[in-house]
């Protein structure tokens, strides 16, 4: 199926009730890299709290706490040392994004195994990718269906070698029944596969996100919708159609930056079709 101008996830966006609070809107964490790469943690955490998780906090190395906390506000901060540490800070939490920046090493990979025990759902993108590259198997084995990856077609290479000639759409379908997970397979026409079998082919994709730190903002916007409870694939397709408007109501000029600050005027636009 396509998504239209009218898609029906619609009807299952998270909004809130007059009896509402913070927590109750969902818990979202994000793993930040090291303190010269915090930039697409923030992005990630911005677009998760815009979307309306009602608690961000992001998961930092020691070295990147002073460079992270001047730059937030209403988002949360907690180091860790190790994955032990990691561990106890993402207890409680509904949804994790990990791999922005995370860097492509064995850290990342024993940080997400960590992350799988916490019982939250994870949106797994970029470095917490490509780090199993050669050893999918194993990422797989601690994936569940409520997980997301969010690969471009370099990273779904490295996963899911040779899918890709099958076509898209039929090379997402495998990828998601073979991890086990959500899969969404980054483009012009985004393609978002379910375990079960569920297939989305978005159709409002823009090329004003080919820029840099514009696949993090969607990793916290698939988290935040998730943290919040609605479906691992609603949740991705609706952050992908969201996302994509956002950035067609910017046009020339876009930066990653400016995606979570157009999120408002989306969401009161789908807010308003939902009261009718």
């Amino acid at each position: 199926m396509t998504d239209h101008a009218l898609p029906d996830w619609r009807d299952a966006l998270p909004w809130p009730s007059v009896d509402t609070h913070k927590h109750r809107r969902g818990r979202l964490g994000v793993v930040s890299g090291k303190a010269t790469q915090t930039g697409a943690a923030r992005l990630a955490a911005r677009a998760g709290l815009r979307i309306g998780a009602g608690v961000v906090r992001i998961l930092c190395p020691p070295d990147a706490a002073p460079v992270i906390a001047p730059a937030i506000e209403a988002i949360m901060l907690t180091a860790f040392t190790g994955s032990e540490t990691l561990f106890e800070a993402a207890e409680g939490m509904d949804a994790v994004v990990v791999g922005p920046a995370a860097g492509v090493n064995d850290a990342t990979v024993i940080n997400i195994h960590a992350l799988a025990e916490t019982g939250a759902a994870l949106v797994i993108d970029a470095d917490g990718l490509t780090a199993f590259e050669h050893r999918a198997a194993d990422l797989f084995q601690v994936l569940d269906r409520d997980d997301v990856l969010t690969p471009h077609e370099g990273e779904f290479k490295r996963l899911f070698p040779g899918l890709l000639d099958l076509g898209r759409e039929e090379a997402a379908r495998i990828a998601s029944e073979r991890a086990r997970a959500v899969v969404v397979l980054k483009g012009p026409a985004t393609v978002i596969a379910a375990p079960d079998g569920r297939v989305a082919v978005n159709d409002n994709g823009t090329p004003w996100l080919a820029t840099a730190g514009s696949g993090d903002v969607l990793a916290g916007m698939i988290g935040g919708l998730i943290a919040q409870r609605m479906d691992s694939f609603d949740s991705a397709r609706a952050a992908v159609w969201m996302h994509a408007e956002a950035a067609r109501g910017f046009g020339p000029g876009l930066i990653a930056e400016d995606l979570p600050e157009r999120l408002p005027g989306v969401l009161a636009a789908l807010y308003a079709q939902a009261a009718t």
